[in-house]
């Protein structure tokens, strides 16, 4: 039993439970004092052990002692309680616009590419926040939204996993994959709506001006933390290439150059209320996420209550059968008489 769901309603009526000692002290005094127990079927017990004899000769006084402590207990309101707890959260709408466009396999956040440690971070990031709604849009040439703002992270965990490269048409639409993270948004009654946009390069594609999607965001209220991805200039990125003369295709390291639109993407963060971050690293990535991760929480309300069951009855019923015990001994001839 959860002992620390255990009360007493009436706690004063624990008083009269002195009234048990007080008989068995009577009775005591009672023996000491040239008092005996006079059984009228004695002679019948003579043959039983010593231990039998003497139990039998208190068995009425300690039941009713018992008996009425048991009886206190019961007018006290023995109640076990049930926790419960009820938690309320007022949480941020999230969505990940990540990059996918063919620069962000560039493998300057070695053993692994942009996108591997991207994905992975962003999946941490997720399982840290199970009380808001998290989306994902992939963008390049064009954008994708892979899931809406939801509370179901094994789903967004697995649509996250199936993020890859050349999954849509190379090039940079940072505007594109910024109006369609809000789109995400539109119709959300979170008190906090934000955008994470990860990318490596220059908006260089797409129909939409990353302007005209800062100053949407802007209206609708949607801080958007920007984050640069990669060292900038000569970069090592993987290429296929083909032999002239057997037409074999093998994977090549080649230095490429990569540029990162800082000014963009720090004009984004600045005129919604975000912040922009530079990632150089796999551990700076991390440090970035943690960042925003602190700086968007959730508001979580947490109220308890017990619900209480009576343990009367039952109680009672052991007080009424120990008393009654005790008047059966006493009817059958345990009397404590004059000596």
């Amino acid at each position: 039993m959860d002992w620390a769901g255990f009360r007493f309603q009436d706690p004063g009526w624990l008083w009269t439970a002195l009234l048990g000692p007080l008989v068995l002290a009577i009775a005591w005094w009672r023996e000491r004092h040239g008092q005996a127990v006079v059984f009228p079927g004695a002679s019948r017990l003579k043959g039983k052990p010593a231990g039998l004899r003497v139990w039998l000769r208190h068995a009425p006084v300690v039941s009713a002692a018992l008996g009425l402590i048991a009886a206190s207990a019961a007018l006290a309101r023995p109640q076990h309680g049930t926790l419960k707890e009820q938690v309320t959260t007022r949480g941020v709408d999230i969505v990940v616009a990540l990059d996918v466009s063919g620069s962000m396999a560039a493998e300057d956040f070695q053993p692994r590419n942009r996108l591997a440690v991207a994905k992975e971070v962003v999946a941490e990031f997720v399982r840290r926040r199970p009380t808001d709604r998290i989306g994902l849009v992939a963008f390049a040439g064009k954008s994708l939204t892979k899931s809406p703002p939801t509370t179901d992270a094994a789903v967004l965990l697995r649509q996250l996993d199936d993020v890859h490269l050349d999954m849509l048409p190379d090039g940079t639409a940072i505007g594109s994959g910024l109006a369609t993270a809000l789109t995400r948004l539109r119709r959300s009654q979170a008190k906090s709506k934000v955008i994470v946009l990860v990318t490596d390069g220059a908006n260089n594609a797409g129909e939409i001006d990353p302007a005209t999607a800062t100053d949407v965001a802007r209206a609708m209220e949607v801080r958007v933390y920007t984050i640069g991805v990669g060292r900038g200039g000569m970069v090592p990125m993987p290429v296929q290439v083909q032999d002239p003369f057997t037409g074999r295709v093998s994977r090549r390291m080649m230095m490429t150059e990569v540029q990162i639109d800082e000014g963009l993407l720090k004009r984004i963060a600045d005129r919604t209320g975000g912040e922009f971050f530079r990632a150089t690293d796999s551990a700076s990535l991390r440090n970035i996420f943690d960042r925003i991760d602190r700086l968007e929480k959730s508001e979580i309300k947490l109220s308890s209550f017990r619900r209480y069951r009576e343990l009367f009855f039952p109680v009672l019923l052991l007080a009424a059968a120990m008393l009654a015990a005790a008047g059966g001994l006493w009817a059958a001839g345990l009397r404590v008489a004059p000596a």
